[in-house]
This record gives C-alpha cells, structure tokens and sequence, in this order.
C-alpha cells in the first residue's frame, strides 16, 4: 500500500491569516482583561488538550498565534497532524509569559477546533467506506478565505482534494451544457481549449448523458444525484474507461451503498460546509 504523506501548508499564508485573525480579537488595546489582573512578569504552563474523539489538524496554527503574540512563548507538540484523538488526549503544551499566553488562546483554538472538525468529519465518511476503493473528496463549497486550509484538513481526516478552484480543472456541470449545446460539443469545446495537463470532468444526470460522454472521452464523469441501482449501471457502461465520481446530497447513512456501488470517487461540500467544530480546550497547569 503506497503512504499518504500530509500537504505542507506554506509559513507564509498561514501567518498572514493567523495575524489577521490576532488583529481582530486584540483589537485596538490588546487583551485588557489579562493586563487588568495579571502582572507583567507572571509566567504560566498550559496545554492544548481534547474534550471530544476526533482527527487533529491545524496545529501549525496555534503554533503560529503564540509565536507572533510573543517568540519567547514555548510551543512544544505531542501529537502530528492526522493523528486520532480521544478525550483529554494533550495535543501540546504551552510556556511563557502569561498574558501573551491567554490573548492567543482563542485565535488558536477557534482555527484549531474548525479544521479538526472538518478532518473528524471526513474521517467518519472515509471509515464507512474503507473497505472499498472509493476516496472522500472534497469540493468548493467552502468558507472565503479558508479553502486551503479547509482541504488540508480534509486531507488530514484521510480524505482526498477535488479541483482547489475554477482556474485549475475544468468540470463541466449541467447549466453549461445547457449554454454549449449538448455534453459532447462541450467536452469537445474544453478539450480543444485547455493544455495536456488540465483535466476535464463532466456532469451527468443521467444514463443517456453518460453515453454521450463516453463517445467524448473526458478524465472524470460526475454521476450526479443517482441512486446507488443506476450508479452500478454506470460503473458498468464506463467499464474502466474513466473515473467515476459520485455527487449530490452524499450522507453517512448512503455513504457506504454509494461507494458499493463501486465508483472511484464520492464528492461531499458537508465535510467542509457543514462539519461541526471539535471541542478543544487550553488549561492551564497550576503547579
């Protein structure tokens, strides 16, 4: 079995949205509470610790929140990215000063706690699924601003990363077929316009769609809100020739007849739209 190593999100745009995020909670005073009952010079332990099971991700967030609130902060990890969680599991620890301690807590747990929620999410679609050769993938419907970050933790969550954007693939859906004239002159259209190495996907409703998008011959073919019944027709009449993506309305409850059906890949925007937070906590350790 071929490892599946992490995506390394770059320094740079991580620190421009943790920084941008530190602005808006520190506002114009920074934290007047912490500098109201704390002294300069008291120094505090604390650490990041799991209320909920769960998939972890983000942590070079909250490493990044502590490190521009204060580079004397000591930010250690204990777990990696990816990694299961269960309750009270620590997943780092914290030391330094205590002021710059407690005003990056929240900028850190709030990325943290949204991307481990995404990567739980996906992680309980891909688990369902496991013993098929279908992948999670991801789509575009995510929060602005947030996209890559967001499909880091899909990836996390053990899910796999569809198109990042409009400029990077071509998926041909049902209203552009509708303007193009048909499935074929748009495949034909998208192939004589893009180079060798952009794919080309294609949406289809239906059986009939499917046979005209073979005679084409596009990358992907998007088997849209089909039943699992008609999606094992298509499997068939595809035979091979390319992948198949399932799409539309996918739920933990249909997950596992869907991929039985034995497409390549399902598309979920729930995993990333809709996925409810991990629970993550910061305690301080009193000594």
């Amino acid at each position: 079995m071929t490892a599946r190593y992490l995506p390394e999100l770059p320094a740079l745009m991580v620190e421009e949205a943790v920084k941008s995020a530190l602005l808006e909670d520190c506002g114009r005073a920074g934290d007047i509470t912490s500098q109201a009952t704390l002294p300069a010079d008291a120094r505090a332990s604390a650490v990041i610790a799991a209320r909920k099971p769960g998939v972890l991700a983000g942590l070079q967030f909250a490493e990044c929140a502590f490190r521009l609130t204060d580079p004397t902060l000591v930010f250690k990890r204990e777990m990696a990215d990816g990694d299961r969680l269960q309750p009270k599991d620590v997943v780092a620890r914290i030391e330094g000063p205590a002021r710059a301690l407690l005003a990056a807590e929240r900028v850190a747990l709030n990325f943290m706690s949204h991307l481990c929620g995404i990567a739980t999410a996906t992680a309980t679609f891909a688990d369902e699924i496991a013993h098929t050769k279908a992948d999670i993938v991801c789509t575009r419907k995510t929060t602005p601003g947030l996209r890559a970050f967001e499909k880091y933790a899909v990836k996390c969550g053990g899910g796999s990363n569809h198109r990042f954007g409009l400029d990077d693939a071509i998926l041909i859906k049902d209203n552009h077929i509708a303007v193009a004239g048909g499935v074929v002159p748009a495949i034909e259209a998208a192939k004589a316009f893009v180079g060798h190495l952009v794919k080309i996907e294609v949406e289809v409703d239906t059986l009939e769609q499917l046979q005209e998008a073979l005679s084409a011959g596009p990358d992907v073919v998007m088997l849209d809100n089909m039943s699992p019944e008609t999606m094992k027709k298509a499997v068939e009449m595809a035979a091979g020739k390319v992948l198949l993506e399932a799409s539309g309305g996918i739920e933990l409850e249909t997950v596992r007849a869907v991929a039985e059906a034995g497409v390549d890949l399902i598309s979920s925007g729930w995993i990333t739209h809709s996925a409810p937070i991990l629970d993550l906590g910061l305690d301080i350790e009193l000594s």
